[in-house]
């Protein structure tokens, strides 16, 4: 009752303040609508974003119709592994150094135009993205600074603050520039509420009170220097920082404590280097050097007392280092502004050297691949051409040559060595400005998790999992179909049907010794319906608003191996539609907004249990507000409805008879977060 009392109250609060754009009767300046190209390029240039009133680059890029800002999933290697955002044509200088972090310190005012690159264009390094936005920035003299704070207040748990400071000098060509953070981390499902576990007759077997809370932060400081170089530019960037990260699970009732703890320590740094030359009018070369390492510390403990019963502590520690180190080349060769060709190459070499103990009591207990070093060494040949036929046709192919040899000591010696061949196909029809059909055929290979390799624990779900010496690489073959529909200048209806024919699908597998571990379990299919729409509300009376609706849908299947039965992929969520309107209220400099998510949740499955959550009503509403071109002030609250976490645990895993059904009643806290940023 209080969360919704609260909801309404907030609701109430911020439509109370769009009030006065509702009744305001004064014409307002039209949106500059974005431009098309004909390379099949749209192009928004500052007086689209006017409304937004934008602080930096980044506010502006959010604001793009039809694009959300992807940072990547930080694999192994460079190709594939990188994000959706380019800055004057080129990706950042490392992985981390993301593309939304560069524009989050680049001030609006520097930006001259952003291009929406659909469906691939010459001289555009689409790396496997079907969309990528292309952020063209001013060449001018300036000193830019950005000052942030950041506050996340958790009802009924742990406040956390935070902030950073960013500074970028332009001369021309030359930038140069330091961040300094003070990073905050935390989870929206920290929360509180009974556990009840049953018998599978029904019978009650626990009823206590859960209590969990995760938390951390880190401290880092990063540099930047861009400048022409040698007949050519150079882009380096190097950081350095640490990190912790703090989880606790609790379940009590009277005379009974069950407690969970989980604690890391980092220290991780990097340095980029990215040199590019045109060799002539038509040939340009380009060089990049990525490395990248860290060391941490984990602690897990798990302790249990039952009236008069105390179990003895459980212990799981790990400590070690990681590294990956990258080197990539390649030509692009333009042989005209409708096609241009690129090939190159990449090797990489990664490391993983981790020593893990467990004990009961006091005693240690053997695990398999508790202490290993992982070593990779991998090559990479491709070559890549586009092709716009005609204003309304463009055609980009590709082939990657992929090599690799992973290999293993300590705990358990082995090697293998894997190849993959990566064709690529991306058709683009253009049969209107507003309208396009992208059709895209690939085989992409994913990147092992080294950490999977090694033993892990998750003493909150009484898990202890063995590492794999016998990983393999997942691939898959996609086939995807999008069309493409832009209406009322904001407007945007995309949908989007895909296949993946699945090959050694990474899962999780038994082992001997009554363990699990992560692991290849066979051939697989996925089917997706991705639908994304959204309605600018000026022609339907509603002045700088718009109303957005997602979802995707995914059907996965997949073998069991341990019932050999059909089931879904573990961990794919089937459905999340999000709900979401927004408005721009430019007497008031203030925007606002919320989201709604109805039904949330996931699955996993592993030998011995079945475990899974599902949540409703997910509630987000905001408001920024901007006094000077140069301040904002944001708030934004999150309200989760109860979510059920339920696990059901197995007496064995031949017969599989259920031994116990475990259902924890969460009830997340509310948290409001607030920013300020000031930009001068």
């Amino acid at each position: 009752m209080t969360k919704t009392i609260l909801l309404a109250t907030t609701a109430a609060l911020a439509f109370a303040a769009a009030a006065p754009a509702f009744a305001e009767t004064a014409p307002t300046a039209p949106r500059q609508t974005a431009q098309a190209s004909d390379q099949g390029v749209l192009v928004f240039a500052p007086d689209f974003f006017r409304d937004a009133r934008p602080n930096t680059a980044l506010d502006m890029v959010s604001r793009v119709p039809g694009f959300s800002v992807n940072d990547g999933d930080g694999a192994r290697g460079f190709e594939g592994a990188v994000g959706n955002i380019l800055i004057n044509g080129a990706r950042p200088a490392s992985k981390n150094d993301t593309g939304s972090n560069v524009l989050g310190r680049t001030v609006a005012t520097q930006v001259e135009r952003i291009e929406l690159v659909r469906g691939g264009a010459p001289g555009i390094d689409m790396q496997g993205y079907s969309v990528v936005a292309n952020v063209i920035l001013k060449t001018t003299s300036s000193r830019e600074h950005v000052l942030t704070a950041n506050a996340s207040l958790f009802e009924g748990g742990q406040d956390l603050f935070g902030g950073t400071y960013q500074f970028t000098a332009r001369e021309g060509e030359r930038t140069w520039g330091v961040t300094l953070g003070d990073g905050i981390s935390s989870s929206d499902s920290n929360g509180a509420g009974p556990v009840v576990r049953v018998d599978a007759n029904g019978n009650v077997l626990r009823t206590e009170q859960y209590y969990n809370d995760g938390y951390g932060g880190g401290n880092s400081i990063r540099g930047n220097y861009s400048s022409p170089f040698m007949g050519g530019k150079i882009d380096l960037t190097a950081r350095y920082g640490v990190n912790d990260w703090h989880n606790i699970n609790r379940q009590t009732a009277p005379d009974v404590l069950r407690e969970s703890y989980y604690d890391n320590d980092s220290k991780s740094g990097e340095v980029g280097v990215v040199y590019t030359r045109p060799l002539n009018e038509k040939l340009k070369l380009e060089t990049r050097f990525i490395h990248e390492f860290e060391d941490f510390d984990n602690l897990s403990t798990s302790r249990e007392r039952d009236g008069a019963l105390i179990s003895p502590e459980k212990l799981f520690s790990a400590n070690g280092e990681g590294s990956e180190t990258i080197l990539r080349g390649l030509i692009r060769y333009e042989r005209s502004p409708a096609m241009d060709f690129e090939a190159g190459g990449e090797v990489a070499y990664n490391m993983l050297e981790t020593v893990q103990g467990y004990s009961v009591g006091g005693v240690a207990v053997p695990l398999p691949s508790a202490s290993v070093t992982v070593e990779e060494t991998r090559g990479e040949l491709f070559g890549k051409a586009t092709w716009r036929i005609n204003p309304k046709w463009s055609l980009e192919s590709g082939l990657r040559l992929e090599s690799s040899t992973i290999s293993q000591s300590g705990d358990a010696s082995q090697e293998k060595s894997f190849f993959f061949a990566k064709p690529r196909l991306l058709a683009t029809w253009t049969p209107m400005a507003n309208t396009q059909v992208r059709a895209r055929f690939e085989r992409t290979v994913g990147q092992l998790d080294f950490d999977d390799f090694a033993a892990s624990a998750e003493f909150a779900d009484e898990n202890v999992f063995g590492g794999n010496v016998n990983l393999s690489p997942e691939s898959r073959w996609v086939s995807e179909l999008t069309f493409e529909k832009r209406f009322w200048g904001e407007g945007i209806v995309s949908l989007g049907l895909r296949h993946d024919e699945i090959t050694d699908a990474i899962d999780v597998i038994p082992l001997d010794g009554g363990y699990a571990a992560v692991g290849n379990i066979g051939d697989g299919t996925l089917d997706q319906l991705a639908l994304n729409v959204t309605i600018p509300t000026d022609k339907l009376g509603l002045s700088g608003g718009k109303f957005g609706f997602r979802n995707t849908w995914n059907k996965t299947e997949v073998t069991d191996p341990t019932t050999g039965e059909q089931r879904p992929i573990s961990n794919v969520r089937a459905s999340q539609a999000v709900i979401t309107f927004e408005q721009d209220i430019t007497s008031m400099k203030l925007q606002w907004g919320g989201a709604w998510i109805p039904l949330l949740g996931q699955k996993g499955y592993q030998p011995d249990q079945i475990s899974g959550w599902r949540g409703t009503d997910y509630y987000e509403l905001w408001a920024e507000y901007k006094p000077t071109p140069t301040l904002s002030i944001r708030g934004q609250v999150n309200i989760w409805n109860d979510f059920n976490v339920e696990r059901v645990v197995f007496a064995d895993r031949v017969t599989r008879p259920v031994s116990y059904v475990e259902n924890r009643f969460i009830d997340p806290r509310t948290f409001w977060q607030i920013r300020v940023r000031k930009t001068f």
